[in-house]
């Protein structure tokens, strides 16, 4: 009897287990929507953008976020930069999808790296990528040297190319060749998986697909999926914003500017200081671009020639010599085949031109007051003409300019004759008798 009564005791609490654990009929199940992270990525791939990107796949990978959708629109980029993005990305747990939109947008260089190193490739009508054959940075190199780095690129494209299934010598012809296709080509090809016209139908086409990551396969889930946007934080955006060459140029005149003001006017501190700001952001900027060192080298001369200036009375001289030195810097400042890599000429010339007129102005102006006569002082009044007060030879009165002044002279002069100063002796004038 006690047997059977366990049985049917153990029966029901099993029974009751069951029943708990099944979904009531009508009431949704209470697993959370899955989440999916979107970043933008506009602009060239330097250090402030790859640390931003990787801060987010990292962010995405801890809060086990369903996938990383990447809208990319890049000319191009540092291979320090990129090659930082894509080994977070290939050691993501989370799917990144890399979207090339909006229309018009393009994955050039570093972004035909990035996007052929994505668990999804995906593309907007209207736009391309390709031509990613790599640059000298900083310095021009030699045959051998330019043929072992686009064989180091193009193994690596062919790498990742092969890892995610995508066509292997379009990949390595976008190196050597600096190939180029269309959204259209590239899904022809097997350069992408995907064309979507928008963010919306992006999520419809890629909704259920099946990726491998290094941590196995993962399925994508977009239904219902809340999008969570990561935005650059203020650090990045600032060290973003002064990694453009044509900023980082600026910056440099300012710091110049800066230091020369306090330099010529001693005390005034504001100009020093923000001079000195300006300087050390530009020479931040310089370690992510392609800098020529003869370039630097004849700012370098320029600012030194400019202290010189304040230093040594050279009438000038030295300060046009510092312009003509910045000028020809200011072209060499950036070598670089690509264009996002250097200074736009429509901010070198009027850089150049203002900073021409500025020191001409003001050296112009310094240069007429030295060349005009002094009207203060002792030697102010070297020239004048007054009348004799007494008769005067080694000693007595003249009456110059409303004042009574100690004369003498080497020839007799009678009182009331006229008298011309040429020469001043502490206070003591030397006059000469000017002939009727």
């Amino acid at each position: 009897m006690t047997k059977e009564v366990i049985k049917i005791f153990t029966f029901l609490l099993f029974t009751l287990i069951f029943l708990l654990n099944m979904p009531l009929p009508g009431i949704p199940s209470s697993e959370p929507a899955s989440e999916i992270m979107l970043i933008k990525v506009d602009g060239v791939i330097n250090p402030a953008r790859a640390e931003f990107i990787v801060k987010a796949i990292k962010k995405a990978n801890d809060k086990n976020y369903n996938a990383i959708i990447m809208e990319l629109d890049t000319p191009g980029g540092l291979d320090t930069s990129m090659r930082t993005i894509i080994k977070e990305m290939v050691g993501s747990s989370v799917p990144v999808v890399v979207y090339v939109s909006p229309s018009g947008a393009r994955a050039a260089s570093a972004g035909a790296f990035i996007t052929i190193a994505s668990h999804i490739a995906a593309m907007a009508p209207g736009t391309n990528i390709g031509a990613a054959h790599p640059v000298a940075m900083g310095e021009k190199m030699d045959k051998e040297m330019a043929k072992k780095v686009t064989n180091d690129a193009a193994a690596y494209i062919r790498s990742l190319a092969e890892s995610r299934g995508r066509n292997v010598k379009w990949a390595e012809d976008a190196v050597r060749k600096s190939v180029s296709v269309t959204e259209k080509e590239a899904l022809e090809l097997k350069v992408i998986d995907l064309i979507a016209k928008d963010r919306d139908e992006l999520l419809k086409k890629i909704n259920g697909r099946r990726v491998k990551t290094v941590f196995g396969e993962k399925t994508i889930d977009t239904r219902d999926a809340r999008i969570v946007y990561e935005e650059m934080g203020f650090r990045q955006r600032v060290l973003d914003l002064i990694s453009d060459p044509n900023i980082a140029y600026i910056l440099m005149l300012l710091g110049i500017y800066g230091l020369f003001f306090e330099l010529t006017n001693p005390g005034a501190i504001f100009p020093g200081v923000l001079g000195g700001i300006c300087l050390i952001l530009a020479f931040y900027a310089f370690q992510t671009l392609p800098v020529n060192y003869a370039g630097i080298l004849l700012i370098i001369l320029a600012i030194i020639l400019f202290i010189l200036e304040v230093k040594i009375v050279s009438h000038g001289i030295l300060t046009m010599g510092g312009i003509i030195s910045m000028i020809i810097g200011s072209l060499m400042l950036f070598e670089s085949p690509a264009p996002f890599l250097r200074v736009s000429l429509y901010v070198i010339l009027p850089a150049v031109i203002i900073t021409a007129l500025f020191f001409v102005i003001t050296f112009g102006l310094a240069f007429k007051a030295w060349k005009r006569k002094p009207v203060t002082g002792a030697e102010g009044i070297i020239g004048l003409e007054g009348i004799a007060r007494t008769d005067i030879k080694d000693d007595g009165m003249v009456y110059v300019r409303g004042e009574i002044w100690s004369a003498m002279s080497d020839e007799p002069i009678k009182q009331g004759d006229r008298v011309r100063v040429e020469a001043v002796s502490g206070l003591k004038l030397k006059v000469k008798k000017i002939n009727q």
